[in-house]
């Protein structure tokens, strides 16, 4: 069975407060720390680089649990590993073939339609530099990219199955993605399936259900009034659904 780990997402918490908000959540009974990197290229929105890794790393004993969210992560990973990230996630549509990915209103996905998606040395690259740095290795889909196209997830140690389209935090839960964390799961029961999105007390236990055992929380906790007994809650909800 795997165990539940609950990851407060940084991106919601008060940046002028860093060094405390990482202080709360870490007393609260997080497990790891969500670092989510922007670029404004594959996603609308710019947040966070290396700088702001390596000074939580010194703030924090926690595992930091990064988020690339940006184009040309090969050309990034290594950096970020150095800075001090733990697990790096990188997205199955940065590395994609041009023709293999299409941007809709919200963000990337890639087509089911194409014989092959990936830029298969771009892909590798990024994979061998993660594993070269001894860090997890992790791959996100958006939610229009359907399970099938992480068609290397053996390779990977962790599946990120975003619950919102990314680039901003504070949306909705799509409830569409869950019947994805079910496929993802019955594709791999050894990989950790993580979800991050408008993840709250009200649906955990439904992406729970379905296979996620790595909940990445922002809005949920930091503008929580208790968020440790939040932090809790998120990890007895998805623990039950487990069977934990």
């Amino acid at each position: 069975m795997k165990s539940v780990r609950i990851a407060p997402s940084l991106l919601a918490a008060d940046h002028g407060r860093l060094k405390d908000e990482v202080q709360r959540v870490e007393a609260g009974g997080a497990d790891m720390l969500h670092v989510d990197v922007m670029d404004a290229h594959f996603v609308p929105n710019l947040a966070f680089g290396t700088d702001t890794v390596s000074t939580l790393r010194k703030l924090t004993k926690l595992p930091l649990d990064l988020h690339l969210m940006i184009m040309d992560p090969e050309k990034y990973v290594a950096a970020f590993a150095d800075a001090g990230a733990d697990s790096i996630t990188f997205h199955a549509e940065a590395v994609a073939n041009d023709y293999a990915r299409k941007y809709k209103d919200r963000g990337w996905s890639l087509q089911l339609v194409c014989k092959d998606f990936y830029d298969r040395g771009r892909l590798d690259r990024t994979i061998e530099t993660i594993r070269a740095k001894g860090k997890k290795c992790c791959v996100g889909i958006n939610p229009d990219t359907a399970a099938e196209a992480l068609e290397f997830i053996d390779r990977v140690d962790m599946v990120l199955a975003m619950t919102v389209w990314p680039g901003f935090g504070g949306q909705k839960f799509i409830d569409s993605v869950v019947p994805k964390i079910a496929r993802l799961r019955k594709m791999s029961p050894t990989v950790d399936i993580e979800v991050d999105g408008g993840v709250d007390l009200t649906n955990v236990e439904r992406a729970a259900r379905a296979g996620a055992n790595v909940i990445v929380a922002g809005t949920s906790v930091f503008h929580s009034p208790d968020a440790a007994g939040t932090i809790r809650e998120l990890r007895e909800i998805a623990g039950r659904a487990h069977g934990l």
